[in-house]
């Protein structure tokens, strides 16, 4: 597997039209927490899927919460950490929603 590459790019959410600013680890919209399939190894921006990833599940990892995405488009499953900077009714809103999983 390639290297992490890290790029810094702000963008406005596909999903609910929050402008983002990016820090170069920003993977995915702190508002709604989804994401958007642009990656075929973490920062390399070479995915040509291009479909909108929905947040399926929160999971809690010591003092983190690792969201899943799956890609709407080609069923893509990816793990990322939620950021500081995410909202923390949303992260509680879909572990409500969804199974929340305490591990680890």
């Amino acid at each position: 597997m390639k290297r992490f590459v890290r790029k810094i790019e702000n963008f406005v959410c596909q999903n609910c039209g929050t402008s983002v600013q990016g820090n170069g680890y920003t993977n995915h919209c702190p508002e709604c927490l989804w994401s958007k399939h642009v990656d075929n190894n973490p920062g390399d921006r070479a995915s040509t899927c291009g479909g909108m990833m929905r947040p399926i599940q929160i999971e809690k990892s010591g003092n983190n919460f690792i969201i899943t995405h799956k890609c709407e488009k080609c069923g893509k499953v990816i793990r990322q950490k939620c950021s500081p900077r995410d909202n923390m009714d949303t992260i509680i809103t879909l572990s409500v929603n969804n199974k929340m999983i305490f591990g680890r």
